[in-house]
């Protein structure tokens, strides 16, 4: 999944050394539309706040049409105001890295990224594939989904699990490494150390819990190809993905937490009622919990170190 440089995510609370702003002011304003750089990527943007921290400006920005979990604060030199002129080294840049919109993970330019899989989604135990997104496209061109942010559910990525997806976008895609699979432990075994972990502290086993690591790892087995691999690892998926074989079955927790930033656009096209889709939210949540506190266990410290080779063996770049 798209992540940002891991020198630029700040903490909300830094502004112990706030000064008075300059008379120049800064450079964005707030509720100002521009342009930001996340990963190698630009996309749109809203700065929500400006504050003067050491005398450098930071501003903290919301992705148009993403989730607030990837709202961050970030430096001048990763906007770009938003001009005509920007917007086409906006394309241009899309063009260059060749963005493949049905099958990237990460953020597309300036929309959601929605699953192209057929099927549609049960509603009672989401044992479904990903949901099939319509789009329609602007006066300008760029594709914008028909569902609103509002409709997404909300999950909170740990921080900790943040950087775990910062980690992971820098191993493959800047330093050419992929991970090694098989992985142990895999998606399925992820799965099932949680309904243990829960069932033993709860003292029973709960049909709902089951229920939704079915659908869990149904949305992960369709999702994956479609949406949850960079370019650089399609080719290795190929090699290792046969004979119908479930990726579930290959495929580790450095996969698994990208389906959990794909899941709210994945779940706004599920008709569930507001209730259910509450209950649904906290016990996602408190999965994220499990893989945050099992995160020395459960995912690499170092990807493998055989360099992907452009276009090639393992794929292009992403």
């Amino acid at each position: 999944m798209g992540s940002s440089s891991k020198g630029d995510t700040t903490s909300d609370g830094d502004t112990s050394s706030r000064d008075s702003p300059p008379s120049n002011s800064s450079i964005f304003s707030e509720s100002e539309r521009v342009l930001a750089y996340h990963g190698p990527r630009i996309y749109e943007a809203k700065v929500q706040k400006a504050e003067l921290r050491k005398k450098e400006w930071r501003y903290y920005v919301h992705y148009l049409g993403w989730s607030k979990n990837w709202d961050e604060w970030v430096g001048a030199e990763r906007l770009m105001k938003h001009t005509e002129e920007n917007v086409m080294k906006q394309k241009a840049l899309e063009k260059k890295l060749g963005v493949d919109k049905s099958s990237k993970s990460g953020r597309s330019a300036q929309t959601k990224q929605k699953s192209s899989t057929d099927a549609k989604v049960d509603k009672e135990d989401l044992k479904s594939n990903a949901a099939k997104g319509k789009k329609r496209k602007s006066d300008s061109g760029v594709e914008k989904d028909t569902l609103s942010a509002e409709k997404f559910i909300k999950i909170q990525i740990p921080a900790t699990l943040k950087k775990q997806l910062v980690d992971d976008w820098e191993f493959i895609n800047q330093q050419d490494k992929l991970v090694k699979l098989p992985r142990s432990p895999t998606v399925d075994e992820i799965l099932s150390k949680y309904l243990q972990y829960r069932s033993k502290k709860d003292g029973m086993m709960s049909d709902s819990i089951g229920e939704i690591l079915k659908g869990i790892r149904c949305y992960f087995d369709k999702a994956l190809p479609v949406t949850l691999l960079y370019k650089k690892e399609r080719q290795q998926y190929h090699d290792v993905v046969l004979d119908n074989v479930s990726p579930s079955t290959i495929y580790g927790a450095e996969h698994l937490l990208r389906l959990f930033v794909k899941l709210p656009e994945l779940l706004a096209y599920v008709n569930i009622e507001e209730d259910t889709l509450t209950s649904l939210q906290q016990k996602l949540i408190d999965f994220l919990k499990f893989l945050q506190k099992n995160q020395n266990t459960f995912f690499l410290s170092a990807y493998d170190g055989s360099k992907v080779s452009d276009g090639k063996a393992k794929g292009k770049d992403d």
